[in-house]
């Protein structure tokens, strides 16, 4: 770090000791400090910090940053090894000051903490990881301190039932309470004979066999199988018919001379075109996983493999795969390879100035091959190979002669779990899906009982009293000479709690990096084909790391009566809604999703040739530590991914600004349409004023033409002409409101007031229909009107053409 900030040198005595950890921001659900110290130095990245060790993980916060560090942030499952007796290549400054810790984990990282002299710190953190590090109990797990929360578990029987529904063509929505979910086709059928796990303890309660096999028969084949895993169907071809089926070794005993017949029909059944076992049969490969000597080696202990002369038109194949404790001896020396020649080693010093800067890699300048031969010699790459050859041959003979193949190697858990997983990648488009993982997972590694807890070495629950201690020593014989195990020499009565009760060795000696090395497989496959996997390598990495630090219930206890028996799915989270979770938070740009999947490139199987079957080193996992720089993904796919970022972002905000575009018009429409109401509204009343107006004119005239005058008069000095103008005016600034009064008076006729007889001239000079010889309207006795025309001038032929609109004459 530049000019020491952080660092070690930096550090005052007074920062050792705090009184409080001030680390509540960085704490998960349930996740509790059980110690911690300040002062500490990540030796890989010379970063001061705060160290502490909770209930879940060992916890690194840089003093500087103010943030975890994840290089140095380690669930507590994930952890190997830790030791104090720290032997650096090269000697760090002041390296005699400072008490070490190192520590190993399982995912490839190495690394080392420095503490400061005196101050009990480290010892109080070893003692907190030797306590906590491996809990006695498996309640003790922070998966049940966590519970749920919002990642809760669906019924694990569900799933499986639903996959093999999609097997047979068929779905299944709902668990039923009876058994009434059983089907069958012509072929295979669904049976509940393990539904309490008597036929075999380590698989699922329904299996999938032959059609032509009974129950009973099934009872009596498993005597035959070590931990009595009989040959059951895995995977099937739909349309061919062909099988992928499992099982553990046959128990042929020495010179292969054991033979049982149930066993015999069963096999046999595998092969069958329909249910009718006279009908011709397909061809059948027996693989067996492991070397010839091991398989041979077992026929003394009980166990050994099929004799083709015993199966009809069977063929026995080995495939060479090694065995678990050369598994986890081969990743140890990968880690280590990895760690002494990174870009910075646990020790913080680069490879390239190690022991001085005269060698290179671990090898001398004069000899660059020594570093290359160290990869070599860890052997990872070359067992992984071997995995991989076996998958693809066997989905080869499926795909391509449409055989059965059945697999096994001794106890059928550990490589058959990873040949057959592979294989039905190989051959199933779905499995390549998000969906389609989960579903092999769930069916292949967790309901046929691959043992993780014995792998990850971790606590699992008390045997159930039926659990026989021939399955605890067949258990022992897939991890080597099982006479040598601890196990072997204990009584039978002590067995019943030995898996529960592991002793440190025993659970050291189990312990094997066998799910790890299948998604390494699985990685090398995406290499080849970078179209066909809906998934990315760094999600592969994720589901890794969920899996090894034991946050989750899912990959707990070793098959699924015991997930079963301690209610895992009801107490525990599930490690699929987590994942699921991460994904939709990003959407289709998340890192998870593989940018170039594109299924109908890979519509069908994929069969790699063995040519192309040559590994490289998994770059995202084994060099995320020691080179991050040169772990992430090519550069090519980091700048398709950044480009397909923006695009998102730009394909969002062009959706914004439509949406808004759209509203925009919306609005401005139906003010348009408002406005021209208003506007039909404004010339219907314009109209209707310059109606009234005429109107009014007229009963003006109308009324002064019957000898009257209008008056109109306001509280305001305006003439009768400027308030008749002002009336009818169409500018709305003359709308200004008065007190408008209107007077009629009629005219004076000077001969009224002269005297005489008034109704007599009123009727001779008034009445157009008077006359010399009388009034023409004798009987409607004007007389009696006479005095409402008294002092008036009327001229009635103006009503006669008057023509006035009755509704002014409305009350």
């Amino acid at each position: 770090m530049a000019d020491g900030v952080g660092t070690w040198n930096v550090l005052e005595w007074t920062q050792v000791t705090t009184p409080k950890h001030g680390l509540e921001k960085f704490l998960l659900e349930a996740e509790d400090v059980i110690v911690h110290k300040t002062g500490v130095v990540l030796l890989n990245t010379d970063e001061a910090g705060i160290l502490a060790v909770t209930n879940f993980r060992l916890l690194f916060v840089s003093r500087a940053s103010k943030c975890i560090i994840e290089l140095g942030t380690i669930p507590l499952t994930t952890i190997e090894k830790i030791t104090d007796d720290v032997k650096l290549s090269s000697v760090p400054r002041n390296s005699e000051k400072r008490e070490l810790l190192q520590v190993i984990g399982k995912d490839m990282r190495v690394v080392t903490f420095a503490f400061l002299p005196k101050t009990m710190q480290r010892s109080a953190v070893m003692d907190a990881l030797k306590r906590y590090r491996k809990p006695v109990q498996l309640w003790e797990l922070y998966a049940f301190q966590c519970g749920p929360s919002k990642f809760k578990n669906s019924n694990p029987k569900l799933r499986l039932l639903k996959e093999y529904y999609r097997i047979f063509g068929k779905r299944l929505l709902h668990l039923p309470e009876d058994e009434s979910y059983i089907i069958s086709n012509d072929r295979w059928r669904m049976t509940t004979i393990n539904s309490n796990y008597t036929l075999c303890p380590t698989y699922p309660s329904v299996l999938v066999v032959p059609k032509s096999i009974s129950d009973e028969e099934l009872l009596q084949a498993a005597s035959f199988r070590t931990s009595r895993r009989i040959p059951v169907i895995s995977w099937c071809n739909p349309g061919s018919g062909a099988v992928l089926a499992r099982s553990s070794q046959p128990r042929v005993g020495p010179f292969m001379s054991s033979r049982n017949h149930s066993d015999e029909r069963l096999v046999a059944g595998l092969c069958s075109s329909s249910a009718d076992s006279s009908a011709s049969r397909r061809k059948l490969y027996i693989v067996d996983a492991r070397p010839i000597a091991n398989a041979l080696a077992n026929n003394v202990k009980g166990g050994g493999s099929e004799s083709s002369s015993n199966y009809f038109k069977s063929e026995v194949v080995f495939l060479g795969i090694d065995n678990i404790h050369v598994m986890r001896e081969s990743l140890s020396r990968l880690r280590e390879y990895v760690d002494t020649h990174g870009t910075t080693s646990s020790d913080g010093t680069s490879s390239f100035l190690r022991n001085g800067g005269s060698t290179w890699g671990g090898g001398n300048l004069s000899s660059m091959s020594g570093s290359a031969s160290t990869l070599g010699d860890t052997g990872w790459l070359t067992h992984v190979q071997n995995v991989l050859s076996g998958a693809a041959w066997i989905a080869a003979r499926i795909a391509l002669e449409s055989a059965s193949v059945l697999v096994h190697c001794s106890d059928g858990w550990d490589r058959t779990t990873q040949l057959v997983s592979l294989a039905s990648l190989l051959l199933d488009p779905y499995y390549r899906t998000f969906k389609g993982f989960q579903a092999l997972v769930d069916k292949d590694w967790l309901a046929f009982g691959h043992p993780f807890a014995d792998r990850m070495g971790i606590p699992t629950v008390t045997d159930l009293a039926s659990s026989s201690s021939t399955e605890m020593l067949t258990r022992q014989s897939s991890m080597g000479n099982a006479s040598s195990s601890p196990l072997h020499s204990q009584s039978g009565s002590n067995l019943a709690g030995a898996r529960g009760g592991a002793t440190h060795n025993q659970a050291s000696d189990n312990i094997s990096p066998i799910l790890l090395q299948w998604v390494d497989c699985v990685f090398q496959l995406q290499r080849l084909y970078p179209c066909a996997f809906e998934f990315s390598s760094r999600f592969l990495v994720d589901f890794l790391d969920a899996v090894l630090s034991c946050r989750f219930g899912n990959f707990l206890c070793n098959c699924e009566r015991e997930r079963q028996q301690a209610g895992i799915a009801e107490v525990c989270g599930c490690i699929w809604i987590y994942l699921s979770d991460l994904r939709f938070t990003g959407g289709r740009s998340h890192e998870h999703f593989n940018l170039f999947y594109d299924p109908s490139r890979h519509e069908g199987p994929i069969l790699p040739p063995a040519a192309a079957l040559a590994p490289t080193i998994w770059p995202q996992f084994h060099l995320r530590w020691a080179c991050p720089s040169e772990s992430h993904a090519s550069e090519f796919e980091s700048m398709w991914r950044t480009m397909n970022k923006k695009y998102s972002e730009m394909s969002k905000a062009k959706e914004v600004a439509e949406s808004k575009a759209k509203d925009l018009k919306s609005k401005t429409e139906s003010l348009s349409e408002e406005l021209q109401k208003e506007k039909q509204k404004s010339i219907s009343a314009l109209a209707t004023v310059n109606q009234v107006r005429r109107e009014n004119l007229a009963i003006k005239r109308a009324v002064q033409s019957l000898g009257c005058r209008v008056n109109l008069s306001t509280n305001q000095s305006h003439t009768s002409s400027d308030l008749m103008a002002s009336t009818y005016s169409d500018d709305p600034s003359d709308r200004s409101p008065h007190d408008l009064s209107v007077s009629i008076s009629a005219i004076e006729d000077a001969g009224v007031v002269s005297g005489g007889n008034p109704l007599s001239r009123v009727c001779e000079s008034m009445c157009p229909f008077r006359t010399k010889d009388g009034c023409k309207w004798p009987n409607e006795q004007c007389a009696q009107l006479g005095s409402q025309f008294v002092g008036l001038k009327a001229d009635f032929g103006a009503f006669e053409n008057l023509s006035i609109d009755d509704r002014y004459f409305d009350s």
